[in-house]
């Protein structure tokens, strides 16, 4: 597997694996994390168009395994936090959105380092219910760190990891 800039050629592609990680976090407990078509497709064509929408190329298939949104620097969402504190004020990297078209294993795994290469504070947050992505954030070293609130409101686990090198 190799991670590499999305393009718009990809949209179908990312819609499909978007859709597939709403049926997923359904059928694991987590039914409201994605709902109403989120993320839009406009979202993804912004993404896109800013460099922060990457995905996961399986090399002998050339398939979209997954993919995700990182920026390195302030995210407003992160400003303040509630029920904990981050484990540092250095600048981070954020990780969103990352999804798998669930065919192979080890997609979020590889994502997750490809960040971890790139910057050594990374912050990420996921959805109450979603037990799947809890498990693989603290399985790779994230420590719960609060909760936040995303642009409508609603609440997120936050979490962090600091790399040594």
């Amino acid at each position: 597997m190799y991670i590499r800039l999305a393009e718009p050629a990809d949209l179908s592609s990312l819609l499909e694996i978007f859709e597939h990680a709403r049926r997923f976090m359904c059928a694991t407990g987590n039914p409201t994390q994605w709902i109403d078509g989120y993320p839009s497709e406009e979202l993804i064509l912004g993404e896109i168009e800013a460099c922060h929408c990457f995905v996961c190329v399986d090399e002998q298939s050339g398939q979209l395994e997954g993919t995700f949104c990182f920026i390195e620097g302030e995210d407003p969402t992160y400003r303040v936090i509630y029920d904990g504190a981050w484990l540092n004020d250095a600048p981070y990297g954020v990780i969103h959105r990352l999804a798998t078209a669930g065919r192979k294993k080890g997609v979020a795994e590889a994502c997750l380092c490809w960040c971890a290469e790139r910057c050594n504070n990374l912050r990420v947050d996921t959805h109450r219910d979603n037990r799947v992505m809890q498990h693989i954030l603290e399985k790779h070293g994230f420590q719960r760190c609060g909760i936040i609130l995303v642009r409508n409101g609603t609440e997120r686990i936050a979490y962090q990891r600091i790399i040594n090198r």
